[in-house]
């Protein structure tokens, strides 16, 4: 078994970082979960609520944290368009303030820290698939610059205090996942697709559902997590965690509609600003250096997802 660790999950009531807690308490740590419940749920933490490795912190990232810890993973920050644009002054405040607090706790405990970093930090991509060395293509002054230029800032924060400090860091860059516990209104398309087909609504798609998307299951990426931060420190990343198998929104929907067995019919919206064309992860480095690769094909992935929302739908009548 791996040492016991003590370790800070700053988001960890969140979609992804209710698993990553799961899995931390799993591999035998002591977790401390912080979120100030924006986008995270207490529903989400539940069962955990019990474990006696298990701790929760309601905690807002923008405010320093003075705890003692092993590691760090921070993943707090709203990651759909609906939830980052609300407030937007916010979202970038949580991306950089955030990842100045986190990196000021590791470097006082001198703990590892991981950055939940996004494939968002590519924009709109003139390179396909993107690879890590890819500076990006973002437009710094429209309305989903608060998330990409948050995590691009936070990036930039974790390799200088790398440089300057000696602070251990990884850095993961997440392409579009999936599973339980999506927020069901966080406007994504997964779980957009599978509340519209089980209630039967139309099914919206945003253009004309030619736009591509990768989809990684989040049993996946959370194996990714581990792995990179169990890696050497001359690992710091960033390195992309997703699934390269890649699909059009419109093969999507119509998938989502036939294993929901819905009566949903496909609506075509006009598509919002500076949304990507293209999306599709180079993992060569995650393969080669944790050897990484999702193993969880999309069907099977959804039919978990979908049993999921499905009993939360039922359960909301």
């Amino acid at each position: 078994m791996n040492e016991r660790k003590r370790v800070l999950v700053t988001g960890g009531a969140g979609f992804l970082g209710s698993f990553l807690c799961e899995r931390l308490l799993a591999d035998g740590h002591e977790v401390l979960c912080v979120d100030n419940y924006f986008t995270g749920s207490r529903e989400n933490i539940g069962h955990l609520l019990d474990h006696r490795n298990f701790e929760v912190l309601r905690h807002d990232v923008t405010f320093p944290l003075y705890v003692e810890v092993d590691e760090i993973y921070n993943l707090a920050c709203p990651a759909s368009p609906i939830h980052y644009q609300f407030d937007p002054v916010q979202t970038v405040k949580t991306s950089v303030h955030g990842a100045i607090n986190v990196l000021g706790l590791a470097k006082r405990t001198r703990a590892k820290v991981f950055q939940a970093s996004t494939s968002e930090v590519y924009g709109n991509p003139s390179v396909h698939p993107q690879p890590e060395s890819y500076w990006g293509n973002v437009n710094p002054t429209g309305p989903r610059a608060c998330y990409d230029e948050g995590k691009r800032c936070a990036e930039t924060l974790f390799f200088d205090y790398h440089r300057q400090y000696g602070v251990r860091i990884r850095v993961a860059r997440i392409f579009n996942t999936y599973g339980p516990r999506m927020h069901p209104q966080d406007g994504r398309v997964v779980s957009n697709f599978i509340v519209q087909a089980l209630r039967n609504e139309p099914v919206t798609i945003y253009g004309e559902g030619t736009q591509t998307r990768s989809f990684c299951y989040v049993d996946d990426l959370i194996e990714g997590f581990v792995r990179l931060m169990s890696a050497e420190d001359d690992v710091t990343g960033p390195i992309n965690f997703g699934n390269p198998g890649e699909f059009t929104v419109l093969e999507l929907a119509e998938l989502v509609i036939e294993m929901t067995g819905s009566k949903s019919r496909i609506t075509f919206k006009a598509l919002p600003q500076d949304d990507p064309l293209q999306r599709k992860p180079d993992i060569a480095q995650a393969r080669e250096k944790l050897g990484w690769h999702p193993t969880i094909p999309l069907a099977e992935g959804l039919e978990k997802t979908i049993a999921y929302f499905d009993k939360r739908l039922h359960g909301m009548r």
